[in-house]
């Protein structure tokens, strides 16, 4: 489908793997490593980097087995996997009146596991003209397949090249830096959307201005990673200009141990990408979360890094950081 209505796509299976024989032809055809996907996934569940033949057969089985189990569908495909992209990935918005915009993109390249830890937009290096040209080509296919709501576009993004990933049909964690950049209320706007009226928006009233970072907040050891549920002793929330802190929590609330360790948001703007890390920094110091363990000393050491300060960094600079 992708294909079909001019995104750019990565080699792979174009559908389902079937099976072991399958694979293998996709993979002499495509050559190795490759990625092997849940067709239903989603949060970095389901997937694995194959490098030989040999451990194709176990690959499959083990990916359709964890995708049958998380997703309820165990449909795997194979795609090409790329060795040092980054993972950019374009917000749009689209009406039941045929009407489809994008609102720039976002570079959620700093990640664990394939969970984003870290996202900002826009996306350093990309040229307006490039936004314009792919970001044009995701509200198109939006208009041509009939979605409306809100979604993002997916991509790895190498050597100048994007390639198509990934569609996810609904309003994403990191959509906050998208709304500070542009100044769209993307929630409200899905609202109306839903309610049937048209975008409040055409693509010309589109411009990005600044730069955000947003920090996802994880009850989680910094180091062992291990889920930290648990009662919150204390709580200070920062302010100040050009922060922003979307969470659900209080003094006196008690994390779970059933959910998603994820407990909050930090976002932080300013009218460059170096005062938004700036004011990032600050903020990260000002938190505190008592009485649990939580991610932010991670964080703090991210935002203080120099190969992360820099902006020249993929998809594999944290699990590298991190000696994983």
């Amino acid at each position: 489908i992708a294909k079909k209505y001019g995104l750019p796509v990565i080699e792979g299976s174009e559908g389902g793997v079937s099976d072991l024989k399958h694979g293998k032809e996709i993979s002499k055809k495509i050559g190795f490593p490759v990625l092997i996907k849940a067709a239903g996934g989603g949060g970095g569940r389901g997937m694995r980097v194959v490098h030989t033949e040999a451990a194709l057969l176990n690959a499959i089985s083990l990916t359709k087995t964890e995708a049958k189990n998380f997703f309820g569908n165990d449909m795997v495909y194979m795609e090409k996997f790329l060795e040092t992209p980054r993972h950019i990935e374009f917000q749009v918005l689209a009406d039941q009146h045929g009407n489809a915009i994008h609102l720039g993109e976002r570079d959620c390249s700093t990640q664990r596991k394939h969970q984003k830890v870290i996202e900002e937009a826009p996306a350093i290096g990309i040229t307006e003209e490039v936004r314009q040209e792919i970001g044009t080509r995701c509200a198109k296919a939006c208009e041509k397949i009939g979605y409306f709501g809100a979604g993002t576009f997916e991509f790895l993004y190498e050597k100048g090249e994007f390639y198509f990933i990934e569609m996810n049909t609904r309003v994403q964690v990191e959509h906050p830096i998208t709304e500070i950049i542009t100044g769209v209320d993307i929630v409200a706007e899905q609202l109306k959307i839903a309610s049937g009226e048209p975008l409040s928006y055409t693509q010309d009233d589109i411009k990005i201005s600044g730069h955000a970072i947003e920090c996802r907040l994880n009850a989680e050891h910094s180091e062992t990673f291990m889920p930290s549920p648990g009662k919150i002793s204390q709580l200070h929330i920062p302010g100040g200009p050009g922060i922003r802190f979307d969470s659900h929590i209080y003094n006196g609330y008690t994390v779970p141990q059933f959910y998603d360790s994820m407990i909050g948001k930090l976002i932080a703007s300013g009218t460059s990408r170096e005062s938004a890390l700036a004011r990032t920094k600050t903020a990260l110091d000002e938190c505190v979360i008592d009485g649990i363990n939580t991610n932010i000393p991670l964080l703090r050491d991210i935002v203080l890094d120099k190969d992360f300060a820099s902006g020249v960094y993929n998809i594999h600079y944290l699990e590298k950081k991190l000696g994983m």
